[in-house]
C-alpha cells in the first residue's frame, strides 16, 4: 500500500474513529449521572471534548494498526478505546439494574453517531460533486461503518464489554457473579481474537454488521 493512500485512509477515519470511542464513554458517566452516580461529572468526563477521553494506545496506535491491517491483509476488525470512564456501581440509586442502561449507552451512541452519519451521507447527495463533497462522503461512510462496527463488538456478552455487562444485569443474582469472575479474562481474549483471529470475530460479528448497516441504508435509501 503507498504512503498517499495510507495517508488518505487516516485522514478518512480520524475523525470518525476518535468520536465513535470517545463519546461512547462520554455517553456512560452521562447515563450514570442520570441514575445518580456523579462520579465521572466530578472527573470532568461528562464531555463532548474527545481531548478529555483520549488514550494513546486505544484511541490513536490500535485502531491505526488494526485499520492498516485491514487495508494490507483485506482482514481485521477496527478496534479501540478511550480512557475508561469512572462508574461507581454503588453510587446508582439502583445498582443492577441502572447497570444496564449505564452499559448500553456505549453501544446506543455508536448508534446515534452512525445515524448522523448516514444523515450526513444523505444529504451530500444534493450538492454538486467535489472534492471536499467526495471527501466527506468517504468520512461519512467511514463513521458509519466504523460505529456499526464498535456497537455490535461491544454488545458482545463478554465482561468487560458493555455486553457482558448488560448481561450480568440481566441474570439472577447468582448467575450474575459468578460471570463477574470472568472479568479478568475478558479483555485478553478481546485482544486475541482481535489481532490474532480476526476472522474468528468477524464471522459472529459480520451479520449483525451488514443487517445494521443495510437497515440504515434502507431508512436513508442511501
Amino acid at each position: 500500500m503507498e504512503f498517499n493512500e495510507l495517508f488518505r485512509t487516516v485522514a478518512v477515519f480520524a475523525l470518525p474513529v476518535i468520536f465513535a470511542v470517545t463519546l461512547h464513554e462520554a455517553a456512560h458517566g452521562y447515563v450514570a449521572r442520570h441514575f445518580g452516580d456523579m462520579t465521572a461529572y466530578r472527573s470532568g468526563r461528562i464531555s463532548l471534548n474527545p481531548l478529555r477521553h483520549v488514550d494513546l494506545v486505544g484511541t490513536i496506535v490500535l485502531p491505526l494498526v488494526t485499520l492498516i491491517a485491514i487495508k494490507l491483509f483485506g482482514v481485521g476488525v477496527p478496534f479501540g478505546w478511550a480512557k475508561p470512564v469512572p462508574v461507581n456501581y454503588y453510587a446508582l440509586r439502583n445498582p443492577k439494574r441502572d447497570m444496564l442502561w449505564v452499559a448500553a449507552a456505549g453501544p446506543a451512541a455508536n448508534l446515534l453517531m452512525a445515524l448522523a452519519w448516514a444523515l450526513l451521507m444523505k444529504l451530500l447527495t444534493f450538492l454538486p460533486d467535489s472534492g471536499p463533497v467526495a471527501f466527506l462522503d468517504l468520512m461519512a461512510v467511514a463513521g458509519m461503518q466504523v460505529n456499526i462496527v464498535l456497537m455490535v463488538l461491544n454488545l458482545l456478552p463478554i465482561p468487560p464489554l458493555d455486553g457482558g455487562r448488560i448481561a450480568m444485569s440481566l441474570l439472577p443474582n447468582r448467575l450474575a457473579l459468578g460471570y463477574a469472575r470472568l472479568e479478568p479474562f475478558g479483555f485478553p481474549a478481546i485482544l486475541v481474537l482481535v489481532l490474532l483471529l480476526p476472522q474468528a470475530l468477524m464471522a459472529v460479528m459480520m451479520p449483525m454488521v451488514h443487517a445494521s448497516i443495510g437497515l440504515i441504508e434502507t431508512i436513508f435509501r442511501l
